[in-house]
Order: C-alpha cells, then sequence, then structure tokens
C-alpha cells in the first residue's frame, strides 16, 4: 500500500509585489480601472512585466457587470492567462485567494500568480445594485423575510457574547478608537478624525448592539499582489520575499440559525491548521490583520485566533493588547473601521499592510521587528473563515 506525504505550503510560495490603488472616495472609476491600478503598482514593486503572468485570482465585484470579473479583468490589462477564477466566499475571498494561489503554484497550475480585487461600493452602486448586494447576500425564504440580512446575523453574535462573557459596549467601542488612531497614521486613509469612546457610543444606532461608528466604511479600492515560487523569487533577485508559511480555512454553515455557536468560529478551526502549517502560534505573531466589518468581530477573532482566551476579548482590547507596545497589534493602517472597505477586496488591505509590516516599509507605524504576520478573512455571518500566516526568509 502507498503511503501519501502529507503536502505542505510552508515557505514554497513568496509574495514579491503589492500594490494598491486609492481608497475612500475615488469617482469615475470603474473597479476594474480600481484593480488595475492595483495591478500595475504590483507589478512595479515586483520588477516584472505584465506578460509574466500566467495566473490570474480575483474577488467579485458588486459594482461591476462582469460574472467571470478575472477574465474581465485579464482582457483590460492585457493578458491571457492559463490559470484563472473569480472566488467569492464572501469577507474570506482575500485569504483565500493566497491559499488557493500558492496551492496553484506548488502544484504547477502557474508560475506567477496575480492575487487582485478592486470595487467601487461608495461611487459605482446605483441604488438598485446596492439593494440587491444587501439582500442577495442572505436566504430569501428562510432570512430575509425576517429581518436577517448580513448586519443582523454579526449583531446577533455580538448580543450573545454580550450576554455570555459581560463584554461592554464601551469595550466594542474601544476596538474603533484604537483603529481610528492607527488610520490617523496611515497616508491615504478613508477616515482620519480621532474619535472617542462616547462619540462612538453617541453615533446613530445601525442595529443593536452597534452604532455608526461600530461599523465599517464603504469605500472605493483596489488592491494587488505577485506570487511565484520561492525558487523563481531567488532567480528573479527578489530582495525581500515574503513567504507564505500556512495557511487554513474552515466553513461552518449558510443560515445563521445553523451557526453551531453563537460566540465561537470557523476561525478557531482555520487557524490551527494555519499555525501547524507554519509551525508557530498566536504568540510567535508580531503584527495581524483581522477583518473588522464590526467592532464585535475583532473582539471574537480575537479569542478564535488563540491571541486570549474566549471571553477575554473585551479586556484584552480595553487593556492595549492590540495596539503597539501590545500582545498582538492589529490592523495598524485602521482597518475596515478607519482606512477603507471596498467589499471583498477589504481584506486585501490588511494583506497589503501586513505585507508591508514585515518589510519594514510602514514608517511611523512600523512595529519594531516584525517577522511574522497572520491575515484572517471572514464574512457571511461567520460562516467562512480563512487565515495565512506569512514571515519573512528569518522564518523559514
Amino acid at each position: 500500500m502507498l503511503s501519501i506525504r502529507k503536502q505542505t505550503l510552508r515557505g514554497k510560495v513568496a509574495v514579491i509585489g503589492i500594490g494598491m490603488s486609492p481608497v475612500g472616495k475615488v469617482p469615475g472609476k470603474s473597479p476594474l480601472w480600481l484593480a488595475a491600478d492595483a495591478a500595475k503598482k504590483a507589478l512595479a514593486d515586483a520588477g516584472i512585466g505584465k506578460n509574466e503572468i500566467d495566473g490570474v485570482l480575483s474577488s467579485h465585484a458588486f459594482a461591476s457587470p462582469f460574472h467571470r470579473f478575472s477574465v474581465a479583468f485579464s482582457e483590460y490589462l492585457g493578458i491571457q492567462p492559463t490559470f484563472s477564477n473569480t472566488l467569492q466566499v464572501s469577507g474570506a475571498t482575500a485569504a483565500t485567494m493566497f491559499n488557493i494561489g500558492a496551492a496553484a503554484i506548488h502544484g504547477g497550475l502557474a508560475e506567477v500568480v496575480l492575487v487582485v480585487g478592486g470595487d467601487s461600493l461608495l461611487t459605482g452602486l446605483t441604488p438598485d445594485l446596492a439593494l440587491r448586494s444587501m439582500t442577495e447576500s442572505r436566504d430569501q425564504q428562510y432570512e430575509m423575510p425576517f429581518g436577517i440580512p448580513v448586519a443582523n446575523t454579526f449583531a446577533m453574535t455580538a448580543h450573545r457574547h454580550m450576554k455570555d462573557f459581560g463584554t461592554t459596549p464601551e469595550q466594542l467601542a474601544e476596538v474603533a478608537v484604537v483603529q481610528r488612531r492607527h488610520a490617523m497614521r496611515t497616508p491615504g486613509a478613508q477616515q482620519t478624525s480621532p474619535i472617542t469612546v462616547d462619540d462612538v457610543l453617541s453615533s446613530a444606532m445601525v442595529t443593536t448592539p452597534y452604532h455608526k461608528l461600530d461599523c465599517s466604511l464603504i469605500s472605493d479600492g483596489g488592491a494587488a499582489f505577485i506570487l511565484t515560487s520561492a525558487e523563481h523569487a531567488k532567480a528573479l533577485g527578489i530582495k525581500s520575499p515574503i513567504y507564505i508559511l500556512g495557511g487554513g480555512e474552515c466553513y461552518t454553515h449558510e443560515h445563521i440559525f445553523l451557526m453551531p455557536s453563537l460566540t465561537e468560529t470557523g476561525a478557531v478551526a482555520s487557524s490551527r491548521k494555519a499555525y501547524e502549517m507554519a509551525g508557530y502560534g498566536p504568540k510567535d505573531m508580531d503584527v495581524a490583520g483581522v477583518y473588522d466589518c464590526f467592532t464585535g468581530t475583532v473582539i471574537m477573532m480575537l479569542e478564535d485566533l488563540g491571541f486570549c482566551p474566549k471571553g477575554e476579548g473585551g479586556r484584552f482590547v480595553a487593556d492595549g493588547h492590540m495596539t503597539y507596545g501590545g500582545q498582538i497589534p492589529s490592523n495598524t493602517h485602521g482597518g475596515l473601521l478607519s482606512f477603507a472597505h471596498s467589499g471583498m477586496p477589504g481584506s486585501l488591505f490588511h494583506f497589503h499592510e501586513v505585507i508591508a509590516q514585515l518589510r519594514g516599509q510602514c514608517g511611523e507605524r512600523q512595529v519594531p521587528g516584525a517577522e511574522l504576520g497572520l491575515v484572517h478573512s471572514l464574512g457571511a455571518g461567520f460562516a467562512t473563515n480563512a487565515t495565512t500566516i506569512l514571515g519573512t526568509e528569518n522564518t523559514l
């Protein structure tokens, strides 16, 4: 009987280029333009030409008519890849694209993969498209008739966390305050005016317990990344490649009433798999990008990713552990709450920030000595979870 050797992606694939379009309010620019602008910057950063790309992975764009966005994007950019796909697992799409891109390279399906996303949620959606994007994301028979769009599913989990563990509105608000401070250090961030806990709690109620400032932004923007094998990165003479050390995913449910637990998510399983592949644990991470569509989401993810025990996320944030000098500086660009959130490409901004941190390119907001980073993407009321761990050459 043949023995099957367990495969691993650890250190096999490197990120050699990163790029980001303008974010926030970018009128007159389509999702394709935003994605292409980011891609051109990533190519320039990597020092390669577009014809060297033989694989494209893109996220879906709400403000685009193209169902096959990766194919339309390739046409727009002027390339003809031999590996391509448009992925849609809601907010988890970003980390999923990195994981699949790495697997495709390791499996020989492509040599140079462009991971890209762009959308114009702020200026490109008509009222009809905006309504459709909100309503079609939940089941039309069993959820939407009872008033359960995506925001309400996340609100339900926050209510349960508050009931079970005593998490307070003030602790939720502290997440927004911390990330706004981070955005104030980030050139190009959409929101940089300082806010306080009182500002968050006095902002308009959206869906209890979430006030307006507990909720992520609506933005335009795109980001792109060039992935290739570690061997090819060396052949190209890349000076500071960032390696994919581990990846994991978990898909637990579609309907919120079938979520196995309202306070523990698939991030536990996805991060465990990523840590095991990388050979590191949560205490080894220097910086993190944690999906932050709502403030309570961050608190739950800090717990499920292993940065603090279950139920202690609120105190963890209030004690300063998700910012500089704390246990795990997170969302140092300001995250979806203050930097920008253009839909499924939103978590790509987390990847851009963590990779820039590991490269030591973040200037005033640099985490000293950062060599290991985690990015966690999630979506659809915690239904989809994906984790990627990244590191410098010193971590191999």
